[in-house]
């Protein structure tokens, strides 16, 4: 099963960091995988001015990846996120940067591309 490296960086203005929820999808030529919640046990991810890697196991192959896909699902209350990027390590070693640059409100979900 193949597993990538997924780093997220939020960005370090006041209240950009968020205790929601946060899913990410990645899509590849050959497929897509399943929703991985990204969420480490005993920690408070997505912090302001963090950045946060975490292991996601797909799986098949889902070919070369083209996009990834980020949702955001209130916890408690709703607060915003300010995400600046995600860069992606594929199971070969190459690095994505999918870049964001901006607040992520309410629950919805927003599509990166390789930057």
């Amino acid at each position: 099963m193949p597993s990538y490296t997924v780093t997220v960086a939020t960005g370090s203005q006041w209240f950009a960091g968020t205790d929601d929820y946060v899913y990410l999808t990645l899509q590849g030529t050959a497929g897509c995988s399943e929703r991985h919640l990204l969420d480490k046990p005993f920690y408070n991810d997505f912090e302001r001015g963090a950045v946060d890697s975490y292991d996601v196991t797909v799986e098949e192959d889902i070919g070369e990846i083209q996009l990834i896909k980020i949702e955001k699902r209130k916890y408690w209350y709703q607060d915003d996120w300010y995400l600046k990027y995600i860069t992606v390590k594929t199971p070969v070693g190459d690095y994505l940067e999918f870049p964001c640059y901006r607040w992520i409100t309410d629950e919805k979900e927003i599509v990166l591309r390789d930057g």
